[in-house]
């Protein structure tokens, strides 16, 4: 056994942990998958068998009794991660969650608690952070290069809305796919939010969105330095994953476009186009994946915070309920309402 690498412990063999998987087996050389547990047994044993993992379980507290195992990745479904954090945590395991840590205030707050008092890590699965494109804009505002920031619109819709069996764990829009826009926003702006107003539809045909949640959604945020930003949402744009980004401030803007599988253009008497953009998230954010994770590995080892810690990924959830609240209520609403720590 190779003492300098990390052996992590894999929960959830789903489509995220199975990318985690591939990046640990293939891509990063200084930790590897040692165990993989998922109550699918059947799916846990493809993915040992593809990704050169030693050990499968069907029960995650097989992944914690193991003393071999120095950290957890969570990826198992959103209604799961809080207990497992605590249950991890009391373990002694380092841990990197997807979002998000909960869907209820109450129980984040008992995790984030129990991690502390084990003085273990914990980075949460804010993945848009590691892309390259976001990065660059969120150095452009900490750097000053387009002055003092007024106005944020990030666009992000998904290309196609996901099965009816997604919806009963999901959370909804805000908790779902938005999360990540709220989270997106702090970290591009580097100032809170304190009020949300947002206005959502259903527009989606029944026999698209069987479900019928809230699919199209607009959300304003006011930030504690002036910023006013928007987020506009959508479960179906026909043409591809759009994620776009645009900062405006005093003395210029700088924005990010899609990411498309090429740069080919194709240019003709009656019109010029190109392909669409990439489909969705697992071929658009790849690389981000990568690099989040790498410097999960870093952390650990070198005994640093973690880059993305308890507390961003509660920040987002509040917004979440926030921009649920406004949409109820049909008013502004102050995070303060929901006694943001």
């Amino acid at each position: 056994m190779d003492v300098n690498r990390l052996n992590l412990g894999l929960i959830g063999a789903g489509r995220i942990g199975r990318l985690h998987a591939e990046h640990l087996a293939f891509r990063l050389h200084d930790a590897r998958v040692f165990m993989v547990a998922d109550v699918n047994e059947i799916a846990a044993r493809q993915c040992a068998e593809q990704f050169n993992i030693a050990q499968v379980a069907k029960d995650y507290r097989a992944i914690l009794e193991n003393r071999e195992i120095d950290a957890v990745l969570i990826c198992s479904g959103s209604g799961s991660h809080a207990q497992i954090i605590e249950e991890s945590a009391d373990a002694g395991k380092h841990i990197f969650c997807e979002k998000p840590i909960g869907v209820r205030l109450d129980e984040i707050d008992r995790a984030l608690a129990v991690v502390e008092r084990a003085k273990v890590k914990l980075q949460i699965g804010f993945n848009r952070r590691f892309d390259a494109n976001f990065a660059r804009v969120r150095r452009a505002v900490a750097q000053g290069e387009i002055g003092e920031p007024h106005l944020l619109h990030i666009i992000s819709r998904d290309p196609s809305p996901p099965p009816i069996e997604y919806y009963q764990f999901s959370g909804g829009l805000f908790l779902d796919t938005t999360i990540h826009d709220f989270d997106m926003a702090r970290f591009l702006i580097g100032s809170e939010v304190n009020e949300i107003y947002c206005a959502a539809l259903t527009r989606l045909d029944a026999t698209i969105s069987p479900a019928r949640e809230l699919d199209t959604a607009i959300t304003l945020l006011k930030f504690d330095n002036g910023v006013i930003g928007t987020i506009d949402n959508s479960r179906q744009a026909v043409y591809g994953y759009d994620q776009r980004v645009e900062v405006f401030g005093s003395a210029g803007a700088i924005s990010t476009n899609n990411n498309f599988p090429n740069t080919a253009q194709l240019s003709t008497a009656s019109n010029i186009q190109r392909d669409l953009p990439l489909n969705f998230f697992m071929e658009r954010y790849v690389e981000s994946y990568l690099i989040e994770l790498q410097a999960f590995i870093d952390a650990v080892k070198n005994d640093e915070p973690t880059p993305v810690n308890g507390y961003d990924g509660r920040v987002p959830v509040v917004m979440a309920l926030a921009a649920q609240k406004s949409y109820g209520e049909n008013r502004p609403v102050r995070l303060s309402e929901f006694d943001v720590k």
